[in-house]
């Protein structure tokens, strides 16, 4: 991973680029510098044209007053555990070929806070740090050790409807970083879910993420009071202090690359370049065709 080769810089460093708004406060590095200004969220707001208000609470809760919340007994866990005794993922890096639905206890549930089904609804838990990099621009390390398997942050922003997505898309010049995130869940019967957002204006720290063909996080759906899925980030693997955060902008894990990877052309413009280092690197960030199509026309009677 390309970083500057200072020392990261204390966590208690007075600015905090979450504004007090995570459990811990997040560094910047070098010292006196900082990323232009955003509005910082720590979850999703509604956006234009979202179908769904993310902070309403649409799921109903779980009855498990004087057992704990176990599968077969628990109206959140469907068919198995997802977190283990010690509040990891309990499948992650390469056995984990497909993200399965994760549906956390939420706030009508009637077990305790301390359920080990609340995982990601307690925030951000480890001190991080947005430090510039040579050639990505800024970027998102850790500060400490993370074990594998552990919730790292979420990338929250803007819930957006599609025409917007692509109004914004079509706004961008090819200097403009592009921050939408396209989550396409398959459920029953072909059916494909998708949701889109946006941290570019509102948004958290998951927004400095870089892209790797090799990462060392894994992005996984999870909801808790809402079908607006929180887009959680996972530790792959044990990740050392110091190291860069990073994931597959494509959604896959482990550089599983198709024909969509091929190096083509973006409207006569060559694909961005990748600068991750991997050894497995493609050469080019991941592409998504979908998001670049031409805007839709409203249906004139």
């Amino acid at each position: 991973m390309a970083a500057c080769e200072e020392e990261p810089e204390s966590p208690t460093d007075h600015l905090d680029v979450a504004r007090g708004q995570e459990n811990v406060p997040v560094s910047v590095w070098p010292p006196g510098a900082g990323p232009e200004p955003f509005q910082y969220t720590p979850d999703h707001v509604v956006g234009p044209g979202a179908d769904t208000d993310p902070s309403q609470i649409t799921f109903p809760g779980c009855i498990c007053v004087k057992a704990p919340c176990f599968p077969g007994t628990c109206s959140c866990l469907r068919h198995e555990d997802t977190y283990d005794d010690n509040l990891c993922l309990k499948h992650t890096g390469s056995e984990a070929e497909y993200a399965k639905p994760v549906f956390e206890c939420n706030v009508l549930c009637q077990c305790a806070d301390h359920c080990r089904n609340r995982v990601v609804q307690r925030g951000l838990q480890f001190y991080l740090q947005v430090f510039k990099t040579d050639k990505k621009g800024w970027g998102l390390r850790t500060l400490e050790l993370i074990p594998k398997g552990k919730f790292v942050c979420e990338y929250a922003g803007e819930v957006l409807g599609f025409s917007e997505v692509q109004r914004r898309i079509s706004l961008q010049t090819k200097h403009d970083s592009n921050y939408i995130i396209a989550i396409r869940e398959h459920i029953y019967n072909g059916q494909i879910m998708e949701t889109f957002v946006d941290p570019t204006y509102i948004g958290n720290i998951g927004r400095f993420l870089n892209h790797s063909c090799e990462p060392n996080l894994l992005m996984i759906p999870v909801r808790v009071d809402s079908m607006v899925p929180k887009l959680a980030l996972f530790a792959a693997k044990d990740i050392l202090p110091g190291e860069e955060l990073s994931y597959d902008y494509s959604g896959r894990f482990l550089n599983l690359a198709d024909s969509e990877d091929i190096e083509r052309p973006d409207n006569g413009k060559l694909r961005k370049p990748c600068y991750c280092g991997a050894k497995l690197c493609t050469g080019f960030l991941p592409y998504d065709s979908s998001l670049y199509c031409p805007l839709e026309k409203p249906n004139i009677n």
